[in-house]
Order: structure tokens, then C-alpha cells, then sequence
């Protein structure tokens, strides 16, 4: 479980930060990088769940590698965590129900069931925080209590 001051520290970040960086593997094997939405839900700093589009190119990448890696940051504090671990991508409709908001039709016209609207699972293995010039690395525990974010 999580109880060391730096993971607390790594947890808030996530909690307050309104978007996250998302990175995957391109087809040349280069790091790909793009800003998202926080997620919707997540299991503590061990389970994230993400909304997007089924087309996109970052689909296509999850479904080809799964190695992915999440980027919180606060610039002001100058703070940052970084998540390693592995990305899924969903079709099922639960999950799809799980993370809709009401206005999310902006993003997929045909409501929670656009075959252009899918669910990505990202889930932790270890993780670096940043303080100032510190930085700590840590194991993420498989499972902690479901959270749901605000968007």
C-alpha cells in the first residue's frame, strides 16, 4: 500500500493535475508523446482509465505494443510523476459507460456506443517522482480503491 511521504506527494499530484501526458511506442520504435484528459477513473496510482477515439493513431500503437507511460506535472512547484506499465485498449460497453460523462458527444457523435469511442486501461508498474532536483523511484501496487475524477 501506498504510505511513504513521496508516494503521498506522487498520489496528489495525480489527484490535482487536469491533464496528463500519455506516451507510446511509433511503428520506427520512437516514443510518441500527447496530451489527454486526466482520467476518469482510476485505482489509486495503480489502475487509470481514459476515454478516446477508437481511430486514432495511439489506438493503433496500443493495440500493436502495450508498453505505454503516463507524465503528470506541475510546472509552478516543479513536480512531476512519471508512471511506467502497460496500456489496453477496451471495446466492452461497460467500461465505455463507466467513464461517460454527458457531453462527451462533442468527441463521439453517436453517444456510448460510437464504434469511434473506445477505453484505454493503463495499469502501473513503477513510477518516478520529481521534486525540485530530487527524485524518487517506486513500485505501484497492483490494486487500490476505484476513484472517480472530476471532467
Amino acid at each position: 500500500m501506498m504510505e511513504t511521504d513521496v508516494e503521498k506527494k506522487a498520489l496528489s499530484l495525480v489527484e490535482r493535475s487536469p491533464n496528463v501526458v500519455v506516451g507510446s511506442i511509433g511503428e520506427d520504435g520512437f516514443p510518441n508523446m500527447k496530451m489527454m484528459f486526466n482520467a476518469r477513473f482510476r485505482e489509486g496510482m495503480s489502475v487509470f482509465y481514459f476515454s478516446t477515439n477508437t481511430s486514432s493513431r495511439r489506438t493503433a500503437q496500443f493495440n500493436k505494443r502495450p508498453q505505454a507511460g503516463l507524465y503528470f506535472a506541475d510546472e509552478g512547484k516543479f513536480n512531476g510523476l512519471m508512471l511506467l506499465g502497460t496500456m489496453e485498449v477496451l471495446h466492452d460497453q461497460e467500461f465505455k459507460d463507466l467513464i461517460w460523462h454527458e457531453g462527451d458527444e462533442i468527441y463521439y457523435p453517436l453517444g456510448r456506443t460510437d464504434p469511434d469511442y473506445c477505453v484505454y486501461r493503463f495499469t502501473a508498474q513503477k513510477g518516478r517522482y520529481y521534486d525540485q532536483l530530487a527524485s524518487t523511484d517506486f513500485e505501484v501496487p497492483l490494486k487500490q480503491q476505484m476513484a472517480q475524477t472530476g471532467g
